[in-house]
């Protein structure tokens, strides 16, 4: 069946990586329609498809399209993301925080989508951890800072 893709649902565009980065660190098999991964939009129409089935001349590199590829390449390298248990941390209007573990490896997932920064404060049991996706390291003393509109797959430390 056909459906409107999601950058066309969504009525912030900033927040469609943070649906692809919680695509790639939920439970579940990822799935990204054709066009989806550079932001092609289309919505559902009584008989037609074209615009949800566009055709594209060639791939399209965009910031998005990068992003997809590292999500897809941290699945690759990390089993916890395909197969570790999966606990909800926090949770508010716009922020959301869960947890992935599996066979000693425990990750973070924090997402943020406010137009504004965020501290978190909760038991993230560990001092520090890595940002897979930035490649930062991340202090939780004082709480998990946040940026507006952004996410973190956060490799905690052992």
């Amino acid at each position: 069946h056909d459906v409107t893709r999601a950058a066309s649902i969504l009525t912030e565009p900033k927040h469609l990586p943070l649906l692809y980065g919680m695509l790639f660190g939920m439970p579940g098999i990822p799935s990204i329609y054709y066009g989806s991964e550079w932001g092609a939009t289309g919505e559902k129409a009584p008989g037609s498809d074209a615009a949800l089935r566009p055709a594209f001349d060639e791939p399209i590199e965009n910031d998005l399209f990068s992003l997809i590829q590292k999500l897809t390449l941290l699945r690759k390298k990390n089993p916890v993301l395909c197969h570790g248990e999966y606990r909800q941390v926090y949770l508010t209007n716009e922020q959301f925080i869960f947890e992935r573990r599996y066979e000693g490896q425990r990750m973070l997932l924090a997402f943020n989508a406010a137009a504004e920064a965020h501290v978190a404060h909760f038991n993230a049991e560990a001092g520090m951890a890595v940002d897979l996706v930035s490649g930062q390291k991340v202090d939780f003393g004082g709480g998990l800072d946040m940026e507006p509109h952004s996410f973190l797959f956060l490799d905690m430390e052992k």
